[in-house]
C-alpha cells in the first residue's frame, strides 16, 4: 500500500509535536514487528502510543494517503517511512561528554544503535584516568572536543556532566557545530 503523495517530505514542514509522536509510533511499530504482527489498525496503534486514532491518522497524512480502510497499515512499510523521515534509518554519530558513572553506563548501553545512534567517542576532563576504564569507545580530553566534532561531522551529543558545567559544555558543543 504505497503512499499516494509523491512530494518529498521535509522535517521542517512537520510540527515538532508530530515528529515527537512519530518517534513514539516508531517504537510501538517495532514492538509489533518483533511480535510478528504485519498490519495494524489506526485504533490499535493509537492505543499503544497513547493518542487518539484521529490524531494518529492526522500525523500519518504527512506521508500521503496511506493504509487501507478496514485493513490498517503495513507495519514494515510504516516503520521505514517514519525512519526515513526521522533519520533513524542510518546511524547518526554522537559524542558523549562526561564519563562518570552515568556516562560509563550509557557507553555500555547497546540500545542506542537500535534507535539509530552511534556513540563514536567520549570526552572528559579526566581523560587519562578514564582511559583506564574498560569502554569500547575512545575517551578524549575535553580540549579535543571541538576539533573532533568538526572533523567527524557530529551533530548530536549526550551530556553527562554536573549541572554547573552543563551550560559551558553546551556552549562549546554549539560553537563546534552540534
Amino acid at each position: 500500500m504505497p503512499a499516494k503523495k509523491s512530494a518529498k517530505i521535509e522535517k521542517a514542514d512537520i510540527p515538532r509535536k508530530t515528529v515527537y509522536r512519530l518517534s513514539i509510533y516508531s517504537r510501538c511499530l517495532q514492538r509489533l514487528l518483533e511480535n510478528g504482527i504485519k498490519t495494524v489498525s489506526s485504533e490499535a496503534l493509537a492505543g499503544a502510543a497513547g493518542v487518539k486514532s484521529p490524531q494518529l491518522r492526522k500525523d500519518l497524512t504527512y506521508f500521503g494517503q496511506f493504509g487501507t480502510r478496514g485493513l490498517g497499515y503495513d507495519v514494515e512499510q510504516l516503520i521505514k517511512m517514519i525512519s526515513d523521515l526521522l533519520g533513524t534509518n542510518h546511524l547518526q554519530p554522537v559524542v558523549l561528554v562526561g564519563v562518570g558513572n552515568l556516562g560509563r553506563a550509557l557507553l555500555s548501553y547497546r540500545g542506542f544503535a537500535k534507535e539509530g545512534f552511534d556513540i563514536v567517542a567520549a570526552f572528559d576532563v579526566r581523560a587519562v584516568q578514564v582511559n583506564d576504564i574498560r569502554v569500547t569507545q575512545p575517551v578524549y580530553s575535553m580540549t579535543e572536543l571541538r576539533q573532533f566534532v568538526e572533523q567527524n561531522l557530529v551533530r548530536m551529543a549526550i551530556l553527562c556532566v554536573p549541572p554547573e558545567e552543563a551550560q559551558e559544555v553546551s556552549n562549546d558543543l554549539v560553537e563546534a557545530g552540534v
